[in-house]
């Protein structure tokens, strides 16, 4: 007998099964609704592979909406990133793009048809006087004062609210359910509110705009929407996302169920934070790359694949947690390790002089692109007398267990030949300017070479042909001993060294062909890709996606 292959399935995953095996519904189709209010972040990639890979897996459709509901925080600057960001996670929309603001008639009418009913109706009350009617979480709310208007009365009000009588506040339409209910969301909530502002998409044709928990289950139900996926804190709107969809007719009526959020530890996520930060000139954008929107995890080097796999990895489940943020990290190095080519950069380098080789002569050296994937092919890389190090790969006075150079010692240098430190110079301060060595021309890498062994390695920067980089070293933007938040006043805890600019660095010539968000691991550096804003192939620019080293341990099986 052949052993049987058991799939598990996620929570959602297995209520779309249910669904479709009771005839509910016939197909799948799923959205990712964000607002247009600012830049995607790691969290909505996990809503947006979530909710397209659901529309894959079932032969279904996935559609992109933008909830652009409320014009006051809205631009079409984030309508066009968040376009790209989902593009680029792989998730397609076809020709399934909408917009919720095209639904403001339907919503209008939907609205109507609930003050017909006896549903709906305008209050007057202010702010302060709906929150003193609202109750509490352990008391029942008070009816208000206007709760029993007539329809006639109500539909003319309503029409007036719409026809611009009305001042922003002065008159709000609410649903007409139940002022006792145990759900908050349920005491009438406001369903329209006045508001004098220019739309985005629709000018000024509207100066009432319906509230997002009205808005937004008659949004799913016109597209016909199955499964209205979203995360846990939706959870007890759920009631009223199910009486708006039945009580306005709609059928079939469309499915939300809630999945926890993706919470990354010591990293800042909140657009108000991010928007403070960006207006302070903390950081160089909604795009720096210190940062986890998803523009700014593209700009630092990150992959649609390495945020997949991260994904995967967190997994879909109802319990609210938090994930290390060296998880992500571990995601780009595994999707990073097999596929990019193996460089030479020196990132603070000093000179050194091989005194006893030709002085004008240049050798090109075959090296691997990558040692464990010999499918990335060979390059040729230029040697001569005179190279870069790095100044950490040489010492006056070693320590112990210290196996590169100093005064004496032979190392490899690597691709190459052996070299033995004979003399070395030093400017006024006592810095090391230039190390000076002599090579053995038999120890050539690659002629099988064992008359003797060494048992350092270093990389090295053919000097007359290396190209001159930045390079800048990100860490985490957030102090990560005191945690993100400031518990006194709730600013943010910044990290003072999250970014090291490095002007001068020097990088084989290899680099000629490469162009914006191309990325390399950089040989004992750690993995660096091309910045996509400021880098030109006069003046390349990198950025440092991850180092090499990774803190994060994978669960044992």
């Amino acid at each position: 007998m052949g052993e049987e292959t058991t799939v598990s399935k996620n929570f959602i995953e297995q209520e779309i099964d249910k669904d479709l095996a009771e005839g509910v519904y016939s197909e799948v189709c799923t959205r990712f609704p964000p607002e247009p209010n600012g830049y995607l972040h790691i969290g909505h990639a996990k809503s947006i592979l979530l909710n397209s890979g659901l529309a894959k897996k079932y032969n279904g459709t996935f559609h992109l909406r933008f909830d652009d509901t409320n014009p006051m925080k809205e631009d079409m600057e984030f309508v066009e990133s968040i376009k790209e960001d989902v593009k680029w996670l792989g998730a397609d929309w076809g020709d399934h793009l909408y917009f919720a603001s095209n639904y403001f008639d339907q919503m209008y009418e939907c609205a109507v048809k609930l003050i017909k009913k006896g549903k709906a109706f305008v209050c007057d009350l202010t702010a302060e006087e709906m929150r003193e009617y609202r109750g509490t979480l352990t008391e029942p709310g008070k009816n208000s004062p206007y709760r029993d208007r007539s329809v006639e009365e109500n539909l003319r009000l309503f029409e007036e609210m719409k026809d611009g009588k009305y001042q922003d506040g002065e008159k709000v339409l609410r649903a007409k359910i139940d002022m006792a209910s145990p759900n908050i969301n349920m005491r009438d909530p406001i369903i329209y509110r006045v508001a004098h502002m220019t739309h985005h998409n629709t000018g000024d044709k509207w100066c009432i705009y319906p509230m997002y928990d009205f808005a937004h289950p008659i949004e799913d139900a016109i597209e016909h929407i199955t499964h209205s996926i979203c995360t846990l804190e939706f959870e007890d709107h759920r009631p009223l996302y199910d009486w708006v969809v039945k009580e306005c007719e709609f059928d079939p009526a469309p499915r939300q169920i809630e999945f926890s959020k993706l919470y990354l530890t010591n990293v800042v996520t909140g657009k108000r934070y991010i928007k403070k930060l960006v207006m302070d000139g903390i950081v160089d954008g909604w795009d720096d790359p210190r940062l986890v929107s998803i523009a700014a995890l593209r700009r630092r080097g990150f992959t649609p694949e390495s945020i997949k796999m991260f994904v995967e990895m967190c997994g879909v489940s109802k319990s609210q947690s938090s994930v290390d943020y060296a998880m992500l990290e571990y995601c780009i190095r595994e999707d990073l390790k097999m596929k990019k080519p193996r460089m030479m950069a020196v990132l603070d380098p000093i000179k050194l002089v091989i005194d006893n080789y030709p002085e004008e002569e240049v050798e090109y050296l075959d090296v691997e692109n990558n040692l464990e994937n010999p499918e990335l092919g060979m390059r040729k890389v230029p040697f001569g007398r005179e190279l870069y190090i790095e100044r950490n790969d040489f010492m006056i006075e070693p320590p112990k267990k210290y196996f590169r150079l100093f005064p004496g010692n032979e190392v490899r240098l690597m691709h190459a030949y052996f070299v033995r430190c004979v003399s070395y110079e030093t400017d006024a301060e006592g810095n090391v300017t230039v190390v000076h060595c002599t090579y053995d021309p038999e120890t050539k890498c690659g002629t099988g070479f064992t008359g003797r062994k060494v048992k350092g390695t270093i990389h090295w920067v053919s000097a007359p042909q290396a190209k001159k980089a930045e390079v800048r070293l990100y860490e985490n933007l957030i102090d990560e001993e005191k945690g993100v938040y400031n518990k006194e006043d709730g600013s943010l805890n910044l990290n003072p060294n999250s970014l090291q600019i490095l002007k001068e660095c020097y990088v084989e010539d290899s680099f000629n062909e490469a162009g914006p968000c191309d990325s390399f691991q950089f040989v004992r550096n750690g993995y660096f890709c091309i910045d996509s804003k400021d880098s030109t192939p006069e003046n390349l620019v990198f950025n440092r996606i991850v180092s090499l080293k990774s803190s994060f341990k994978l669960p044992k099986k």
